[in-house]
């Protein structure tokens, strides 16, 4: 009989700069061509597993009951018809749907948690969060990006071997600043008007950072994007334009909200006025377990 199990991870948020999205057949070839950076708030999740009868999922993101599509779904794609109890309480560190990868980071974090637990591999894991992530069209190449960690360059799509990552070398504080509602990631991805600009001036923002790959390039070509996309509202553009003043800014994808680099100082008072402020280092080590038992 299997006793109770747990094991708890975390997974770095991601804030992507620009995309260029990629869909296949074989849901492990999608994801996006593009550019972003790994931050050190993220989500924790807690897995506690258990022997049952009858398979049961629970979620509690923030310590409230959660229909969180993306992390059962993941959690399905590992334990199959395996009559599991599986009980997972998520802490996320910045709010969803603002461009941060936080439903790719509670899924990766929640499946590799359950991986351990189980004696499956990272991999396994980040196959499970990514079909969830794009079967749901909640995202396209987060969890890839928070499995890895640093600022990185997503030259070709998709998990290895089809997906090749580059890493950027750089150490900057990121100040973030949310500013409006959220952002259904799903109804930009549906909308094929939207996504012809998105794939347009995305291939052409990771061909100009591959010819000078710094953090820097990064976010001058994430405001580039943004304008020329149309994703970036007016009062989005106005904290982007302010913090300029004190640094390099840009539009975090897919939310109304800002990340930016300089004086970090000036840049935080700049950006309250805007909305919530938080600072963030750049995650180097992307999803790990953090304590087993």
């Amino acid at each position: 009989m299997l006793g109770v199990l747990k094991a708890t991870a975390f997974a770095p948020g991601h804030i992507s700069a620009f995309f260029e999205p990629y869909y296949d057949e074989n849901i492990e070839r999608s994801g996006s061509r593009g550019a972003g950076i790994n931050i050190s708030l993220g989500a924790f999740s807690e897995v506690t597993m258990s022997k049952s009868t009858r398979q049961d999922i629970k979620v509690y993101i923030n310590n409230r009951e959660s229909d969180a599509r993306v992390t059962k779904l993941a959690l399905k794609n590992i334990i199959r018809d395996s009559p599991l109890q599986v009980m997972v309480r998520i802490k996320q560190e910045l709010p969803e749907g603002q461009g941060f990868g936080m439903s790719a980071a509670s899924s990766l974090s929640a499946a590799y948690a359950l991986s351990n637990l189980l004696g499956l591999s990272k991999i396994d894991a980040i196959k499970a969060a990514h079909s969830a992530e794009v079967q749901l069209r909640t995202g396209l190449s987060d969890v890839i990006a928070s499995a890895f960690g640093g600022a990185e360059v997503r030259r070709e799509p998709g998990l290895p071997p089809w997906g090749f990552i580059e890493h950027i070398v750089g150490d900057y504080k990121i100040v973030i600043c949310v500013i409006g509602e959220k952002i259904e990631t799903k109804h930009v991805l549906n909308d094929e008007n939207k996504l012809r600009l998105i794939r347009n001036y995305g291939r052409y923002c990771t061909k100009k950072l591959l010819e000078n790959p710094s953090i820097e390039n990064m976010i001058r070509l994430s405001k580039y994007f943004a304008e020329k996309t149309e994703l970036v509202r007016e009062d989005v553009m106005k904290a982007i334009n302010a913090a300029s003043f004190h640094g390099l800014a840009g539009m975090c994808m897919l939310g109304n909200s800002v990340f930016a680099i300089g004086k970090t100082e000036e840049l935080k008072n700049t950006l309250s006025s805007f909305g919530k402020v938080y600072v963030a280092d750049i995650d180097r080590y992307g999803v790990r377990i953090l304590k087993r038992g």
